[in-house]
C-alpha cells in the first residue's frame, strides 16, 4: 500500500517560517515497513495536481481547513482513500467527514495503527477516535521525511501535550481536555542530543506543569549543551530558581502570552496567572536572568477600543521585545469563546474557515467597542510598525541582551522572517482564492457515499 501524508498550508505559496512537522516522524514510527509513505509539506513545496497513492492523508489546522478540503477533492479517486486529521478535523469531525472517507480524531498514536491495519484488510471505518491517554514516545528529530525540505534552522521537540490553564480563547484545552501528559525525561534528552540544530524550540503550549518535574528537566538539559526556547506562563517570571536554571541549561528566549493590558479583558479570557502578576516586574526579572522575550497579544476583547492598539504597541516598544505578535481575536471552533459569541449572535461568519470572503487578518465577529474593520486595520498597523526597519533597529539597540553574539543572529533572523511573513499573509484569502468548498460540498458528499 502506498500512502501520501500532506501537511496542509493556509494557502499556496512558500512560507519562510515553517518548522519541521512532528506528525511526519510520529506516523512513520507507527507504520509497518510494508507500507510505503511519501511526505509532502504544502507550506514549502508545490503539490502535484494528481497523486496515485492508495491513501492520501491531510493533516491541518483551522486556518488550513479550506485548502485541506480543496485538496481532498483534488486527490479523491474511486479507488483511493482520503483521510482527514489534525486539530481542525478533531474539533469538527462531522464537517471533515463531508470531504473525506476517513476522519482521525485526536492523537495519531492510538488511531493511525488501527487505520493502517483496517486498510490492509480492506475494512476501513469512517472514524477513528483517540482515547487521549497514550504515552508520548520517542520522535526522531532528524527523520528522513525532513530531507530536502527547507525548514527553519531550528530543531523542534515536544515534552508535553495539553495545558494546565483554561483560557477561553485557546483551543488547546478543547483538544486536550484531560490531564497534561509529559514525556519521559530520558527520552526527551535523547531526542535533544540527537537534534542536529544548535537551537531548538519546545512546541509545548506551556512547558512547565509543576516545579518538581521542571527542575528535573532543566537539570537534564544541562548535559545537552544546546540553546533552546519555549513557551511559558507569566507566573514563572517571578520564580528566580527556575529562571536561573533555565539560563544555565541553555534557554535563550521565552514566549509569553501577555494577551492584554486591560484587567477586564484578562478576566474575560480567564488568564488567572496574568491577573496575579505585575507585568513590569515580570519583564524586569526575566531580563535580569538574561532571557529574551517573545510577546503575544490578543486584541478585540470587549474592553478594547481604538486606543488599545497604540497602548499595546507602546508597551511592546518600551520593553524592547525581541518579537511580538499582535493578533486580532479569532473564535476557534470548540472553544468557550466561540460558543459565547455564537450565543450572543456576534459571529459574522459562523464557519469563517471555509467562507470565501474570509482573509488572513480579517475580523470574523462583531467586537463591542470597535468595528470589524477597525480591529483588522488596527492590528495590521501596529504589526507593520513593530516590524519596520527603524523599530527593529530601535528594539535591538535598546536591549543589551539582543546584542550578544548568538542572541543577535537569532534576533535579526526572527525579525526579518516575521516582517516578510506578516506582509505575505495579511489580507490573503484562506485556501488560496479557489472557492471550491462551499459550492460543491453536498455534491461531493453524495458522490463519495
Amino acid at each position: 500500500m502506498n500512502v501520501t501524508v500532506i501537511r496542509v498550508s493556509m494557502f499556496e505559496g512558500k512560507s519562510y517560517d515553517a518548522m519541521k512537522p512532528l506528525i511526519f516522524p510520529i506516523i512513520a514510527s507507527l507504520t509497518p515497513e510494508t507500507v510505503k509513505i511519501d511526505y509532502l509539506d504544502d507550506r514549502i513545496e508545490t503539490l502535484p495536481e494528481y497523486l496515485s497513492s492508495d491513501m492520501v492523508v491531510l493533516s491541518f489546522d483551522t486556518f488550513s481547513a479550506k485548502r485541506a478540503y480543496q485538496l481532498a477533492r483534488r486527490y479523491k479517486r474511486e479507488d483511493n482513500l482520503v483521510v482527514l486529521g489534525g486539530f481542525h478535523a478533531s474539533m469538527l469531525p462531522d464537517e471533515a467527514a463531508d470531504y473525506g472517507d476517513v476522519v482521525l480524531v485526536g492523537d495519531a498514536e492510538d488511531t493511525w495503527p488501527l487505520l493502517i491495519e483496517d486498510a490492509l484488510k480492506g475494512e476501513v471505518k469512517p472514524r477513528y477516535s483517540s482515547k487521549g491517554d497514550c504515552e508520548l514516545s520517542y520522535i526522531d528529530p532528524n527523520h528522513s521525511s525532513f530531507k530536502g525540505k527547507r525548514y527553519q534552522k531550528i530543531g523542534v521537540v515536544q515534552f508535553s501535550r495539553g495545558c494546565k490553564f483554561g483560557c477561553d480563547f485557546c483551543s488547546i484545552k478543547a483538544m486536550y481536555p484531560h490531564q497534561v501528559r509529559q514525556k519521559n525525561i530520558e527520552l526527551m534528552v535523547r531526542e535533544i542530543k540527537e537534534t542536529k540544530e544548535r537551537l531548538f524550540f519546545f512546541i509545548d503550549d506551556n512547558l512547565f506543569l509543576n516545579e518538581e518535574t521542571t527542575l528535573r528537566l532543566l537539570q537534564a538539559l544541562k548535559q545537552c549543551k544546546k540553546r533552546w526556547a519555549c513557551q511559558i506562563s507569566i507566573d514563572i517570571a517571578m520564580n528566580d530558581k527556575l529562571l536561573k536554571l533555565m539560563k544555565e541549561s541553555g534557554c535563550l528566549l521565552v514566549l509569553i502570552g501577555f494577551e492584554s493590558l486591560d484587567a477586564g479583558n484578562l478576566k474575560h479570557m480567564k488568564k488567572v496567572a496574568n491577573l496575579a502578576t505585575q507585568y513590569e516586574e515580570a519583564i524586569k526579572n526575566i531580563y535580569k536572568h538574561g532571557l529574551m522575550i517573545y510577546a503575544t497579544f490578543v486584541l478585540g476583547y470587549d474592553e478594547d477600543t481604538n486606543e488599545s492598539f497604540e497602548a499595546t504597541f507602546r508597551f511592546a516598544m518600551k520593553h524592547h521585545f525581541a518579537v511580538a505578535n499582535f493578533n486580532p481575536l479569532i473564535p476557534m471552533p470548540g472553544t468557550a469563546l466561540y460558543k459565547r459569541l455564537e450565543e450572543e449572535n456576534r459571529l459574522i461568519y459562523k464557519a469563517w474557515w471555509t467562507n470565501s470572503q474570509c482573509c488572513y487578518g480579517d475580523t470574523v465577529y462583531e467586537p463591542k467597542k470597535l468595528t470589524p474593520s477597525e480591529l483588522r486595520e488596527g492590528c495590521k498597523k501596529i504589526r507593520y510598525q513593530f516590524y519596520g526597519i527603524k523599530n527593529i533597529i530601535k528594539r535591538m539597540l535598546g536591549n543589551p541582551l539582543h546584542l550578544r553574539p548568538f542572541h543577535l543572529g537569532v534576533y535579526l533572523i526572527l525579525n526579518i522572517i516575521s516582517a516578510i511573513e506578516i506582509r505575505r499573509k495579511q489580507g490573503k484569502q484562506l485556501g488560496g482564492g479557489r472557492d471550491e468548498v462551499s459550492i460543491n460540498q453536498t455534491k461531493h458528499r453524495e458522490k463519495r457515499t
